[in-house]
Order: structure tokens, then sequence, then C-alpha cells
């Protein structure tokens, strides 16, 4: 089974790398004709990364993925995340080594979503953003502040212990991605 992190910064395209794996496997690894059990895919960040409860919201979830860890699992943003984002909103350092650990121990990957630091392909993927999530612009920033949160990813990745493919998503959408990520994990 497959268990892959995908992190990085806002705009950075793993919702769209995301759905493109998850199809695969789900359809590959599906042994219902009534559920879509062939591949779990978790949206972690609902509005915790960066507050006083990514801590405790990363703890559940790690027993949620210990219950489900011989199915494929795809998670949107995790412990990187809340690193990242409490470091950036509240000037919070944190360590998740024990947590790291366990995710080494149930074979998770991280998938690593790199975009260049053109501020016009930031732009035109904010307003993408906007149209199909207008509620976004209450924690919009400039494409200058996507770049600095990017930063911080290139740093936290270095010290992460998980196994970790760094995908350079300029041009979204384009299969190569997702056949770089398909290789990597052998299908």
């Amino acid at each position: 089974m497959h268990h892959l992190i995908f992190e990085g910064a806002e705009l950075s395209g793993k919702s769209w790398l995301m759905s493109q794996i998850y199809d695969r496997l789900e359809a590959k690894y599906n042994g219902s004709k009534n559920v879509l059990d062939g591949c779990h895919w978790f949206n972690c960040d609902v509005g915790v990364y960066g507050t006083e409860l990514g801590g405790k919201i990363i703890n559940r979830y790690l027993g949620i993925f210990e219950d489900l860890k011989e199915k494929n699992l795809l998670v949107e943003k995790f412990h990187l995340a809340d690193i990242i984002n409490n470091r950036l909103h509240r000037g919070v350092e944190l360590n998740y080594a024990a947590e790291e650990k366990k995710l080494l121990d149930l074979g998770f990957k991280i998938v690593f979503c790199r975009f260049g630091e053109d501020e016009t392909i930031l732009a035109a993927r904010i307003a993408d953003r906007l149209k199909l999530y207008p509620h976004y612009e209450r924690i919009l920033q400039a494409p200058a502040w996507y770049i600095g949160q990017q930063q911080e990813y290139v740093e936290e990745i270095k010290k992460t212990a998980l196994p970790t493919l760094t995908i350079e998503t300029d041009h979204l959408p384009d299969e190569k991605y997702v056949r770089q990520i398909l290789d990597w994990i052998g299908e």
C-alpha cells in the first residue's frame, strides 16, 4: 500500500496532483463496487494548522492512519504544514520528531510540491482559487508571501527523515508530474 503526504506552500498544486494519484490508486485497488475503498484521501488542514490545536489533531490522525495502514492513504498537508504555519502565524516553533517516527514506521513518504517563484503564475493561481473558493479571500496573501512560505518548506524538507520526492509544479495541469509520482512509488 502507498502512504503519501502532499506538502508544499499554498497554490503549489497539491490538490490537483492528489486528485490524479487518487484516481489511479482508487481504481486499481478498489475492492468494492459500492464504496470507493481503494484509496483514502485526507485533507487534514481543516483550519487547525497554525493554531494550538494542530498537534492534538495530528496525533488523532496518526491513530486513524494506524487503523488504515493496510490501505492506500493520501494526506493533503500534515506535520510540516503545522510547523510552518505556527512559525509564520504565531511565532511558535514545533517539533514533531516523535510523530515523524510513527509516520516513518507506517511507511509514509512526502511529495513536496514546489512552484517557480514567478509572481504572474501565482497571481493566476490566486484568481483560480478565488473562483472555486470565494471564502479564500479572507486569508488571501500577496504572491510574495506564498514565495516566502515555500522557502520555509524548502528548509523544513531538508530536516525530514521521510523519503521525499520534489515535484516542480510550474505548469499545471501536466501529466508528467503524475507520472513522476507513480514511477517513484512503483505504480
